[in-house]
């Protein structure tokens, strides 16, 4: 009897021990999907059917990405039944046992964290047997098994609700959680976006992961929209046709397009047309085919695999990205009918056609998966190329009096757009340059200072002009370059400027003092941050835009820009939307680049900065009329009436009434500095 105690005794302090060691144990490498199909279970209360999971064929590449170490951010635009919550649940379960890994799980409320728990994660942690192992207080009323906290051997999860600022405070982890993005409020409480509050978790992380998912809503308002807008890639699911082998997604279409949904008076009619060789197919096709279907992104250069490999279409390996984003909708799902997405289709139909737009919403919502346009506008790339006029650019046309720059900071170059201005807000496009160049290092921003500096055009009247005064954006990730280049070029009136944030009072938004650090060196009391009105001013462009008389207000654009330079002027819809107080209007990016749009934006907050507008401004604008386009007979050649360069910029700064900082002294350009000619891009 005593020795079977003491093999008992032995068999127990044996086990206790490995599981003591188990928490800095290194498991065999495992990708999500492959953990989710050895260990997750739909548990009855989240599930219509309880068992294990095995994931559908377009949930495998967004569980390798969110798997994936060398991705740190992941969007997904989904509609409703696309599975999106089971693949949550089971990441969690992943980064809890097999990874050990931080986590941190925001729900759009506080209520709505609560539900989550309740009915979804601990079922899960109920049911997926191994989750027992990691998680001692399993079943147990503890401080470590909260609403709010699960901790598990070696990692911690927090449940949080996304309205309160303080839930996004003092907690550092390694993978972050935003679901349901489009619910939390955009700016939390007036501190900032959920995303980039949640993101500042996860600084210093080796491995650090952002996975954002959302049904989307209004177009304009949309964050999970301008997630993926901003992604490095994004990619739909597409399978290769039945009949010519040619890869696409499933479309809604519509009913002039050339693919997607067709049917017609019975649902049970619906095929999906092929965009390639218009040969129709049945859901039943489709998921005969799905198996084999792959991720590709906008132009086809990049395929995901269900593997997790990125390849281009002939298989060759390529880089994997930083940033992905997904756009799923139900017609992918096994578990929808076509035949019933039709069905809803029709019933939102005949209630919009009585007026009633409500139904119709939530189909493009939570079926189609996207944005619902609401009030809309925009203008259209055909139409801004056919207002296009047949003068040069890097010229002064006449009546074209003030040079202003704007200027849009990206990860490896800065973009310069010049434009000029006239009496009564008449604008012309004189240039666009793009400098190349990582912002972290100080090369680039020698050659932009180079280039306003030293940039002349000449005028249709022979007097050559000089930038009067830029505005540089300090969003993203090079605010402390910004600040130090503003700082550095007061002189030059440049002016460094953000977006402002909430609601937006005028277009000059206030501003704030900032410090830097620059090269090594702390600057504590450095430039004026203006907060610029973006949505205000990108409504007086527009309101120019439908001038249609040349005189004032009206835009002139060159004819020989470029087809990018016209996509990106376009590149923005202004959606407006009803609230409490009335309507309010959102410009939002209708592609991923859209510099150009930027860059007229921020000159448009320039001419406010500088009261060009105001009735007391007349006699600046007739003084330099008089100077820069003199009246000339013709007998008289208009190189005559040339006047130095200093001499139009004092004339310029009295009659705005507003000193340069150095008491108008010229600034000349060093003669160590290199010449402009060779350093910029053309655009």
């Amino acid at each position: 009897m005593t020795l079977l105690r003491d093999a008992d005794c032995r068999i127990e302090v044996d086990r206790r021990f490995r599981r003591g060691l188990s928490a800095w144990g290194v498991p065999e490498p495992k990708t999500l999907d492959q953990w989710a199909r050895d260990h997750f279970y739909l548990s009855a209360e989240s599930s219509y059917v309880e068992q294990r999971w095995t994931p559908w064929p377009f949930q495998r590449g967004i569980m390798a990405c969110i798997s994936n170490d060398d991705i740190v951010e992941v969007d997904v635009k989904k509609s409703a039944r696309v599975g999106y919550s089971k693949i949550l649940l089971a990441s969690i379960g992943y980064n809890a046992e097999h990874k050990r890994r931080n986590q941190a799980l925001w729900q759009p409320t506080d209520d709505d964290a609560a539900d989550f728990v309740k009915s979804e994660l601990d079922t899960m942690l109920r049911d997926v047997e191994v989750m027992q192992a990691v998680f001692p207080s399993f079943m147990a009323r503890h401080k470590d098994n909260t609403l709010q906290q699960k901790r598990f051997l070696g990692s911690v999860l927090r449940v949080l609700g996304g309205k309160a600022a303080k839930n996004y405070r003092r907690i550092s982890i390694d993978c972050a959680y935003l679901d349901e993005l489009e619910a939390f409020d955009r700016d939390v409480e007036k501190e900032g976006d959920p995303v980039t509050l949640a993101a500042k978790r996860l600084e210093g992380a080796t491995f650090p992961k952002l996975v954002c998912g959302s049904t989307p809503k209004l177009r304009g308002f949309s964050l999970i929209e301008d997630r993926c807008t901003r992604a490095d890639e994004r990619f739909t699911f597409q399978i290769a046709c039945p009949h010519c082998s040619g890869r696409h997604a499933l479309t809604w279409g519509g009913k002039d397009e050339p693919h997607g949904f067709k049917f017609g008076d019975d649902p049970e009619s619906v095929r999906h047309l092929c965009p390639h060789c218009a040969c129709d197919i049945t859901q039943a096709e489709y998921l005969a085919a799905d198996e084999g279907g792959v991720w590709i992104n906008e132009d086809g250069t990049v395929w995901l695999h269900a593997d997790g490999r990125f390849t281009d279409s002939a298989g060759k390996a390529v880089p994997t990205p930083r940033h992905v984003a997904f756009h799923v909708w139900t017609a992918y799902s096994p578990a929808v009918a076509w035949s019933q997405i039709v069905r809803e289709f029709k019933a939102a139909r005949e209630k919009q056609l009585e007026g009633d737009d409500t139904k119709m919403k939530a189909f493009v919502n939570t079926t189609r998966g996207e944005t619902w346009e609401g009030e809309i506008e925009r203008t259209e790339v055909d139409d801004i190329k056919a207002r296009a006029e047949p003068f040069p650019l890097r010229f002064m046309p006449r009546d074209c009096l003030l040079l202003l720059a704007g200027i849009d900071t990206q990860d490896n170059r800065l973009e310069v757009a010049v434009w000029g201005y006239g009496i009564g807000g008449q604008m012309w496009t004189i240039d666009h340059r793009v400098f190349h160049g990582n912002p972290a290092l100080q090369a680039v921003w020698d050659e932009v200072e180079e280039f306003l500096r030293t940039a002349q055009y000449d005028h249709a009247c022979g007097t050559p002009q000089g930038i009067y005064a830029s505005a540089i954006d300090s969003g993203g990730h090079h605010a402390d370059a910004v600040y130090a280049f503003a700082h550095r070029l007061k002189v030059l009136r440049v002016h460094a400027i953000k977006g402002a944030s909430g609601r937006e009072r005028s277009i000059e938004n206030g501003n704030t003092k900032v410090s830097y650090r620059w090269n090594g060196r702390i600057e504590k009391h450095g430039p004026t941050l203006w907060h610029v009105g973006t949505n205000l001013a990108k409504d007086r462009l527009q309101g120019r835009m439908e001038v249609k008389v040349p005189g004032p207000g009206y835009v002139h654009i060159s004819k020989d820009l470029s087809d990018e330079w016209f996509k990106q002027f376009a590149g923005e819809a202004r959606a407006v939307r009803r609230v409490q107080s009335g309507t309010e209007t959102r410009w939002t990016a209708t592609r991923k680049r859209i510099e150009v749009r930027d860059c007229v934006t921020y000159a448009i907050w320039l001419e406010e900065r500088l009261d060009l507008w105001r009735p007391s401004r007349a006699k600046f604008w007739q003084t330099l009329e008089q100077t820069v386009q003199p009246p000339s007979d013709l007998f008289t050649p208009t190189h005559q009436h040339q006047a130095p360069i200093n001499e139009i910029k004092s004339i310029t700064v009295a009659a705005v009434g507003r000193q340069p900082v150095d008491g108008g002294a010229e600034h000349r350009p060093s003669a160590r500095r290199r010449p402009a000619a060779n350093f910029a891009t053309n655009w």
